[in-house]
C-alpha cells in the first residue's frame, strides 16, 4: 500500500483497496461503468462498414448460386449473375434502410439497431422476390413451348397421314 500512496496522491485520488476488501467490488464496478460509457459513445450500430455490407453480399452469392434452401425451392443462379443480383439487392436494400433514418445518423445504438433489422428484413424481402421472379421468368418459356408443341401436334395430322398425303 506504501507504494500505490504516492500514485494516488500525484493522481488526486485514494488508494486502491487490497482486492478482497469490501470496498474493491463498488469501484470495479463503477470502472467498469465509467469504461462502458466511455465506449458506447463510439459503437455505431448504423450504417454498416462496408466490409458488413461486402459480408452480407458473398452470403447473398452463396445463397443464390449454391445449394441452399432458396436454390432449392426457386433453382439456382449462376455464379455471375448471382453477384450481380446480390449487389443490387444489398444496394437496394441499404438505400431503403438508409431514407428510412432520414440523413442524421441513428441517435442511440436502439434506434441503430432498428434500422439494421429494417436492413435485414429488406435484403430477405428482396433476395425472396428475386428468386420468385427469376423461377416464374424460367417457368414462362417452358410453358410458353409446351403449350405450342400442344398447339402444333393439335393441328397437324399425324405422321402416318402425312406419309399418306404424298403419296
Amino acid at each position: 500500500m506504501a507504494e500505490d500512496a504516492p500514485n494516488a496522491a500525484a493522481e488526486g485520488s485514494q488508494p486502491a483497496p487490497p482486492e478482497g476488501s469490501a470496498d474493491a467490488a463498488p469501484l470495479a464496478a463503477a470502472a467498469g461503468a465509467k469504461a462502458a460509457e466511455a465506449l458506447l459513445p463510439s459503437l455505431s450500430i448504423w450504417p454498416p462498414s462496408q466490409r458488413t455490407r461486402d459480408a452480407v453480399v458473398r452470403r447473398l452469392v452463396q445463397t443464390l448460386a449454391a445449394p441452399s434452401v432458396l436454390s432449392q425451392r426457386y433453382g439456382a443462379v449462376p455464379e455471375p449473375e448471382a453477384e450481380r443480383a446480390a449487389a443490387a439487392v444489398e444496394a437496394e436494400a441499404f438505400a431503403a434502410a438508409s431514407e428510412s433514418v432520414a440523413a442524421a445518423s441513428p441517435a442511440s445504438v436502439e434506434e441503430g439497431i432498428e434500422v439494421l433489422q429494417a436492413y435485414s428484413k429488406e435484403v430477405s424481402r428482396r433476395l425472396l422476390e428475386l428468386a420468385k421472379s427469376r423461377a416464374a421468368a424460367a417457368a414462362a418459356p417452358a410453358e410458353d413451348s409446351a403449350q405450342e408443341s400442344k398447339d402444333s401436334s393439335a393441328t397437324a395430322p399425324p405422321p402416318a397421314e402425312v406419309a399418306a398425303s404424298e403419296e
